[in-house]
């Protein structure tokens, strides 16, 4: 196991306007499960290939086990990678294709049965070493490459969309799969997805990427609880986060924000954070748990009137979308709420979950 550490790490492409990684600093600890996820084109599969060694920084330092690994070859890292397309050996069998890293490592022959013998135990790969993989489903294929992986020892594990070609239900059942074989063998691991679930659920900490930079590094929790910018919050939940314009003004009674139809009084950390300002155009943003039917109980709480647009009972809960004015917004309501498209309702908000963001940077203001 080892900890990896990128230091001021850019990649620029001939013929790119802009870098496909810029300035990434980046501390991965020993056996730590990182997940690093983002949209399309943010940079996260080329910082992948500059751990590998299969691209080289343009500048920066890339540390693995302590050691600087810009200028050493990919083969001579003690790194195992896992694929998308898990890169099997057609014509082999399970076992021979476990076997092939071990035999060009010149593995003792007694060692190599033992080590096959274990894995497969632990992947639940046993009685498949005789097949090949055109006999295989897509979850017992990832397990293979994983055990591949597995025998190499390796320092660090790197994976790049390891589970997208699968369907969803067996994208759940191997996301477990890989918290378990991580908490049985705790390797250093760097993972890449674009979904946001798989970080979500499976990281210790995640890397959100954008346009080529760090936007946030955080644990699961607190990317959802305290995203640092509007990207942030937007990219992390499903359904999205509600964002839309507000203003907050100052008078004598302390700064008020006014958002959709309502109006709410900042105190605490968010009336803080505004003390000085007039007025400030802001956006407000509500998660969709955050947003539902007014009871009435705490009569300070902002409320809206809005229009049911469409209603997605999802058997534990109900997924609304409701238009107010111009915008459109989405809440999480209990099963069988009881609404219909084009009913009239009237929505609270929890402002002690309430983000305020600045309208042209984006960076949260509380």
């Amino acid at each position: 196991m080892a900890k990896i550490v990128l230091q001021g790490v850019t990649k620029l492409f001939k013929g790119k306007n802009s870098a496909a990684v810029y300035d990434l600093d980046l501390e991965v600890e020993d056996g730590e499960f990182l997940v690093v996820v983002g949209p399309s084109g943010c940079g996260k599969t080329t910082t992948l290939r500059m751990l590998a060694g299969f691209e080289t920084p343009s500048r920066g330092v890339v540390q693995i086990g302590g050691k600087t690994m810009n200028d050493v070859m990919p083969k001579d890292r003690n790194l195992a990678m896992v694929f998308q397309n898990y890169a099997l050996f057609p014509h082999m069998t399970v076992e021979k294709n476990l076997a092939f890293g071990m035999k060009v490592r010149r593995t003792p022959k007694a060692s190599i049965g033992r080590e096959i013998r274990e894995i497969a135990e632990m992947l639940e790969i046993s009685e498949l070493l005789g097949r090949k993989p055109a006999e295989l489903s897509g979850g017992e294929r990832q397990r293979v490459a994983l055990g591949r992986a597995l025998l190499r020892r390796p320092q660090a594990f790197l994976l790049d969309e390891p589970l997208s070609n699968l369907d969803a239900a067996l994208r759940a059942q191997m996301r477990i799969e890989l918290k378990r074989i991580h908490a049985q063998y705790p390797v250093t691991t760097v993972y890449v997805t674009h979904d946001q679930v798989e970080a979500m659920t499976m990281a210790d900490r995640v890397v959100l990427m954008q346009g080529g930079r760090l936007q946030q590094l955080a644990t699961p929790e607190m990317l959802y609880d305290q995203p640092v910018n509007a990207f942030v919050a937007s990219f992390v939940g499903s359904p999205k986060i509600n964002l839309f314009p507000g203003r907050v003004v100052q008078d004598g009674s302390g700064p008020k924000v006014s958002f959709l139809t309502a109006s709410y009084a900042l105190n605490g950390s968010h009336g803080a954070t505004f003390d000085a300002v007039s007025t400030r155009e802001v956006t407000v943003g509500f998660r969709p748990e955050e947003i539902r039917l007014a009871t009435g109980n705490d009569p300070e709480l902002p409320v809206v009137k809005a229009t049911v647009e469409l209603v997605e009972p999802l058997g534990s809960e109900t997924h609304v979308v409701a238009r107010v004015g111009e915008l459109v917004l989405t809440c999480k309501l209990p099963a069988r709420c009881g609404l219909s498209a084009g009913d009239t309702v009237s929505l609270e908000f929890d402002t002690a979950q309430m983000k305020l963001f600045d309208t042209e940077s984006g960076i949260r203001l509380g």
